[in-house]
């Protein structure tokens, strides 16, 4: 990291710039280490130019965190170009970073091929358009990450379907992370079509999306469809691996076997010359012994030869009947599971959705088995064709062996016929006795090599059965399929021809409840008229009161209880009307949010329009309950001060000075 922070102070110097202070601290505060920290720090232009140039060949730093660091498009731009020919960074981190440079880092990043892990958290990429449909495209290409993080990105259903796109093509990505977005339906869809194409995502999170619960499910049962065919590839992987292994071993094993064999036949064909060279040509008997251990260490080859043969065949019959075995059990495994299928399928006929994603499941697995059914028979007929070389090799070399045997017989036989003849009874028997030994082992293959073609010829037989139940069995599915995607996109159309209705009355709806508003409106209007009426007479009768207390100060005393609860009750009426006045206040800022909705939801798509449906219903009744107390309080408020007035009336009449008092 020192000589980090010295590449880095030098090319600030050389480019006429200052290195900034805080990088250096952050340098000197992670010595040595491969991490690079640079969270919720202002980074230049001249600083990001240089820190791109540096991390070109920087072969130390496997993670970056640039963290809430509100990079400009062009220091974006000259950091992450410097880091597309990087390839020891792992980790990347840019939350918070991309909210002012979406345009044309995104491509950027989708160039930058070498980290398995990116963060793009709260970087409002969903409302760049063209430049998230650029990130998707390149997302399909890319072939090293395997962790991607989207979250708060203000995602849509548009933008759902362009990833959808990109996943299809991505290879390589392993965890997805889309948590609250707004994706909708259609795009948990798009999705979940996707996993149909791609065999390698095995998380995917979808919380806070509004994702329906039936296409969530659908997506964690595609998810651990993903999840068992990684695990069982990898299984396979390491089966063929110490397979290759255990091959390679018995390669070196069989040729250190022919080069000591090899090495001992040369040794005893030394051994033969030389006694063959120091013998006289007047001992015949010597010779005759030479040329009887020579054909007994040809007789003790081809024994040993013929042993390793019986072994192998041996140890391919085993495997043979080990494949059986295998065929069998992997065929009953697959008619239950083709059962099992078929009565999933009987019970889902009620969600198509789910009979989709099963069907083509389904499909592949079926395609996936015949081919393994396949590549197994082709294994086991190159076995044979194996078997049949490694017998027409020994019986050949058989062959061979006897035809030079006899050559070499008729040979000693011209050269020691002088001296031989009392011994050829004894050749005569040695060559019966070796040409009888040939015969039986001849028989001993043949009846193997007919076994063995017996045991192909049923292996053949129990293929083409399974062939032709694989055969029928994928036209049921296919059938049900087709009857399964009408049966959808009817259902689909009635969907859509409802929900255009709804929509058309959900429009009438609001048209209406904009009139029911403006009617309110006018409705609040002539309540704040009467409520300034009502202050006024208010006004007079406190006048009035005041009149009535100074004409009145003998009976003061007696009546103050009654002009008390007056006051009283008047205070109480002007605090509801002051309360009306604030709920009245209220409704309005109400009323303007529900037509702010109203107008988000006529741009938003018919599925906000769906979910905006309750809550539109519930303002209509608080509206609707607010009018009837309103109407109420009038009501009450009216009997109020007609009560009020006869109260006063009445006072005034009975007093002695009724006469003076001024009339209403």
């Amino acid at each position: 990291m020192d000589e980090f922070q010295r590449a880095y102070a030098q090319l600030c110097k050389e480019g006429g710039s200052d290195p900034q202070e805080m990088v250096l601290q952050r340098l000197q505060e992670v010595p040595g280490r491969s991490c690079l920290d640079f969270s919720a720090q202002s980074l230049t232009l001249e600083t990001c130019g240089v820190l791109g140039k540096l991390l070109q060949d920087e072969t130390v730093v496997t993670k970056i965190m640039l963290s809430d660091c509100m990079l400009s498009e062009e220091g974006a731009k000259l950091l992450l170009h410097g880091l597309c020919s990087n390839t020891v960074v792992k980790s990347l981190d840019l939350k918070v970073t991309l909210l002012l440079a979406p345009l044309g880092c995104l491509w950027d990043l989708t160039l930058y091929d070498s980290p398995h892990s990116l963060a793009l958290e709260w970087n409002s990429l969903g409302v760049w358009e063209e430049s998230f449909s650029l990130f998707c495209e390149g997302l399909g290409a890319n072939c090293s990450l395997q962790q991607l993080d989207l979250r708060n990105n203000q995602i849509n259903h548009q933008g759902a379907e362009e990833l959808a796109l990109g996943l299809k093509c991505n290879s390589s990505l392993q965890e997805l992370d889309l948590r609250w977005n707004n994706i909708g339906l259609l795009g948990g869809r798009a999705l979940l079509d996707c996993l149909h194409s791609n065999r390698t995502l095995q998380k995917l999170e979808l919380v806070g999306n509004n994702v329906p619960s039936d296409i969530l499910k659908a997506v964690e049962q595609a998810l651990e469809h993903n999840w068992d065919r990684q695990s069982f590839l990898a299984e396979k992987c390491h089966r063929t691996h110490i397979l290759s292994q255990e091959v390679l071993c018995l390669k070196e094993e069989k040729a250190k076997q022919f080069l000591d064999l090899m090495g001992t036949i040369d040794k005893q064909l030394s051994c033969g010359g030389c006694t063959r060279n120091s013998a006289c040509p007047s001992a015949p008997p010597h010779a005759w012994n030479l040329s009887a251990l020579t054909a007994g260490c040809r007789l003790q080859l081809t024994e040993a030869a013929l042993v390793l043969s019986e072994q192998k065949v041996h140890d391919l019959g085993e495997l043979l009947s080990t494949a059986k075995q295998e065929r069998a059990s992997f065929a009953d495994s697959l008619f239950k599971e083709l059962r099992q299928h078929k009565q999933e399928a009987a019970d889902r006929e009620a969600k198509l959705l789910c009979d989709l994603s099963a069907a083509n499941e389904k499909k592949l697995l079926l395609q996936n088995q015949v081919d393994e059914l396949k590549s197994r028979c082709k294994g086991q007929q190159e076995q044979l064709f194996q078997v049949k070389q490694d017998l027409t090799h020994t019986v050949t070399e058989l062959k061979l062996q006897s035809v030079q045997a006899k050559e070499r017989l008729e040979m000693e036989k011209k050269r020691f016929k002088q001296g031989l003849e009392d011994a050829e009874s004894l050749r005569l028997k040695e060559v019966d006795y070796m040409m009888h030994n040939m015969e039986v082992s001849e028989h001993s293959m043949r009846e193997r090599i007919q076994k063995l073609e017996t045991i192909r010829i049923g292996l053949e037989e129990e293929l083409s059965q399974v062939k032709a139940a694989t055969l029928t069995e994928r036209g049921q599915a296919e059938e049900e399929l087709m009857k399964a995607r009408s049966q959808a996109r009817l259902e689909e159309q009635r969907r859509l021809d409802y929900l255009e209705e709804k929509l058309k009355l959900m429009m009438q709806s609001r048209d209406e409840a904009q009139s029911y508003c403006l009617q309110q409106k006018q409705v609040v209007a002539k309540a704040h008229a009467e409520g300034s009426q009502l202050s006024l007479q208010i006004e007079e009768l406190k006048r009035r009161v005041g009149d009535l207390q100074q004409e009145l100060s003998s009976k003061e005393q007696e009546k103050a209880a009654e002009v008390n609860k007056v006051r009283v009750e008047l205070q109480e009426q002007i605090g509801h009307l002051e309360a009306e006045r604030a709920a009245q206040d209220g409704l309005r800022e109400k009323i303007a949010a529900v037509e702010r909705q109203l107008k988000v939801l006529s741009s938003n798509h018919r599925e906000t329009v769906l979910d905006k449906e309750g809550e539109i219903s519930t303002l209509l009744e608080k509206l609707r309950i607010r009018e009837m107390e309103i109407s109420r309080m009038r009501e009450e408020e009216a009997q109020r001060a007609s009560f009020l007035q006869n109260a006063v009336m009445a006072y005034m009449q009975g007093s002695p000075f009724g006469a003076h008092s001024p009339r209403k």
